[in-house]
């Protein structure tokens, strides 16, 4: 069996009513003839969206086949004795233009009880914004079903829910059951587990092409809100020139930023883990296994869990994500 290498894979687009064009403008991808292109899903084991390998000898191949013939070698022990042949987490570049919905996800006691599936834990790395761009994440005031329903009832969501002005390089953790719903005007990294399961709370009052108000998901969603207030949800962190600086770890993912100005040599040996460099700005050089591949803003290389040493060289400055599971 030949050997694994760094993996690049082909994205796949998503038409949005909310989308924008920064995928095609700024990022310079081709979306092919979307109007309103969305999301790009960069790394995805999900069940008929699976991206497929675009680089090497392995070229064609989707993600899950890949885990089904080098299961630990690809993912590592610990992630293959946990998710067995599903890729856990599933990385896109989203594009808001309008309001999403506002949402919540299931944990994953819940999701595997109703759905059979993981929940969905994510966070969010802006990559551009307008000037006064906001997004909502969680509430802002203290709530319980009960002020919840009266605020439902009222279609008062709008008021009770927290609005954060953002710029690039911001960080939300939205751990299952807290409230969110991106705004418009940002393109953002999302890093979340492999589910595509979501509870629609309120939808702005739209109407869709056929003229209906989109389904709502009153009750399945109120088991799953998370009612606690907070006082901060904006993820705090300080950049290093060409340091690994801590995001978010939790036990679906770890997440760290690496602002490049140089080379810099990363050691994964002992990691027993696949990881995701996720190019956020920039671009830069990977050098592993004797393999090079070039990323550049937009785009994902996955190591397979037997890489060692990796180099990287930036092209002037980037910034890159980097995700792993511990």
């Amino acid at each position: 069996m030949n050997k694994l290498y760094p993996l690049k894979f082909k994205p796949i687009y998503l038409d949005k009513i909310w989308g924008g064009q920064k995928i095609r403008t700024v990022l310079g991808q081709d979306v092919g003839n979307l109007a309103n292109c969305g999301e790009a899903w960069l790394l995805s084991g999900v069940e008929g969206s699976q991206t497929v390998v675009s680089n090497g000898f392995l070229e064609g191949n989707d993600l899950n086949d890949l885990i089904e013939v080098y299961m630990d070698e690809l993912v590592g022990g610990k992630v293959y004795d946990k998710y067995g042949e599903e890729f856990p987490i599933l990385v896109k570049v989203i594009d808001a233009n309008d309001y999403l919905s506002v949402q919540v996800h299931p944990d994953d006691a819940m999701a595997l009880e109703r759905h059979d599936s993981l929940g969905k834990t994510e966070m969010w790395y802006i990559m551009d914004a307008d000037p006064g761009s906001e997004l909502i994440c969680g509430f802002n005031r203290k709530m319980d079903k009960d002020s919840y329903i009266n605020a439902l009832i009222d279609r008062k969501i709008p008021e009770v829910v927290n609005r954060e002005t953002v710029k690039k390089g911001d960080v939300f953790f939205i751990p299952a059951g807290r409230v969110h719903a991106l705004g418009p005007g940002m393109m953002l990294a999302e890093i979340q587990e492999t589910s595509d399961i979501t509870y629609r709370i309120y939808d702005w009052d739209r109407i869709d092409a056929a003229g209906e108000f989109r389904e709502l998901h009153t009750d399945l969603a109120l088991d799953a809100i998370d009612f606690e207030q907070h006082d901060v949800y904006k993820t705090p962190y300080k950049e290093r020139d060409s340091q690994t600086v801590p995001l978010i770890s939790c036990e679906h993912f770890t997440t760290n930023i690496l602002y490049l100005t140089k080379p810099v040599e990363k050691d994964y040996a002992e990691l027993d883990s696949f990881v995701i460099q996720i190019c956020t700005e920039g671009a830069f050089r990977l050098e592993a296994d004797g393999e090079k591949v070039e990323v550049k803003a937009g785009e994902a290389v996955l190591l397979p869990a037997t890489t060692g040493v990796v180099n990287l060289y930036p092209h002037k400055e980037s910034r890159l994500l980097e995700v792993y599971i511990l």
